[in-house]
């Protein structure tokens, strides 16, 4: 949404979120990044794609699921799921992708059936993406903790991974009541949605309203915002290359 404007309707492609991811990771490589690879973008042939070129750009995991490809967000209600078959043949092909890429990228398992299937479907469509490769499990849209600690508990001892969308369907759980319950990873994918959407329509509204945008400029100058974006750092590399352009100062 953050990237194209537009709701999460599975309206984005490979590329766009291949460049997404490859444009946070290059900020700390040192950083390990979990991304989002939707359905895969396609059948086995382009799913193996897709983990290849998530290892390219330098992500650490990826989590696929089984929505069909016209999927929505999985908070969102009415989902559509592919076959057990064919969720478990996308599994399958990016295992075998990283294989044959040499790589060490991280393949989570995420299943939606929660929401039509119920939880007994769900959780064998996680145990058997385990053992066809995926080293997480990711059942989406939980309903109370209880369910979560069951999940867990379930597939122990493969590692579970708990969503957290501030006013999703899942309860808002804490880094540690997620440990406590068994969790091994817990992911904010939301988590800065809610403060950038009110300051961005607090200024909007106010620069419609007055014309001017002095009441925000003294929070942070052009300056300030490249410090953020790594600009001492980037100066003295420039200037240690012998690089001169730099060396009276920005």
């Amino acid at each position: 949404m953050s990237r194209l404007g537009m709701p999460d309707l599975g309206v984005a492609t490979l590329n766009d979120m291949r460049d997404n991811a490859a444009m946070i990771a290059s900020v700390d490589p040192s950083v390990p990044l979990i991304a989002d690879a939707d359905t895969g973008y396609g059948g086995p042939l382009m799913v193996g794609r897709t983990v290849s070129e998530y290892i390219r750009a330098g992500v650490a995991g990826l989590h696929l699921e089984d929505q069909v490809i016209t999927k929505r967000c999985g908070h969102l209600l009415n989902k559509q799921l592919v076959s057990e078959d064919e969720f478990l043949a996308r599994i399958k092909a990016a295992t075998m992708a990283r294989e044959k890429a040499q790589g060490d990228i991280v393949i989570i398992a995420r299943t939606d059936a929660l929401q039509s299937l119920g939880y007994e479907a769900a959780r064998d469509r996680l145990k058997r993406a385990v053992e066809h490769g995926a080293d997480v499990a990711f059942l989406e849209g939980i309903n109370s903790a209880e369910e979560g600690r069951r999940i867990c508990r379930d597939l122990a001892p493969t590692p579970v991974l708990f969503n957290c969308v501030a006013g999703g369907v899942s309860p808002e759980l804490s880094s540690t009541e997620a440990g406590e319950l068994g969790y091994r990873i817990i992911i904010h994918p939301s988590f800065a949605l809610g403060p950038v959407y009110r300051a961005v329509s607090e200024a909007a509204k106010c620069l419609k309203s007055t014309g001017s945008e002095k009441k925000y400029a003294s929070v942070v100058s052009p300056k300030t915002a490249f410090e953020v974006c790594g600009l001492r750092e980037a100066v003295e590399f420039d200037i240690e290359a012998g690089g001169t352009l730099y060396s009276v100062g920005v």
